[in-house]
């Protein structure tokens, strides 16, 4: 089924729920590396996802309440992300798609206040989803 291509400067717009953690998302940049060019923007191809960085995000947990500060990113795409089909430099392009599965590394872990030290969150990352949002609504792959 056609849907849109991801372009440079696209988003990766992050669902706030991890798991237990909420965290507070800000979108993700793409950048794409493909041959071609929609919009004068490159077209993103299979492999720009893994550079999408979204570093200083807090978050919290019902057990931790002191929060603490993570990294977003994307772990992996959905089957419908990319392009069977369409292709550029070779490579897959990255399509629109429902949902991809997303990752929040924890650098600074939560904290539960307790006396005489808080109690670290010892989960080191959660998961959790996020979507694409496009600056292009003219052309589609497959």
């Amino acid at each position: 089924m056609a849907d849109f291509i991801l372009i440079t400067g696209d988003q990766a717009m992050f669902n706030p729920t991890f798991g237990q953690a909420i965290v507070t998302v800000r979108p993700g940049n793409l950048i794409g590396t493909g041959k071609s060019k929609i919009n004068q923007k490159l077209v993103c191809v299979d492999g720009d996802e893994k550079k999408v960085i979204v570093p200083g995000c807090p978050y919290m947990t019902p057990q931790y309440s002191i929060p603490g500060v993570g990294m977003l990113s994307i772990e992996s795409l959905a089957g419908n992300q990319k392009a069977k089909n369409t292709k550029s430099g070779g490579k897959p392009v990255l399509l629109k798609g429902a949902s991809f599965k997303a990752k929040f590394q924890v650098m600074v872990p939560a904290q539960q206040p307790s006396a005489p030290s808080p109690i670290p969150d010892a989960t080191p990352q959660y998961s959790g989803t996020g979507t694409f949002m496009t600056m292009n609504m003219k052309v589609k792959g497959t």
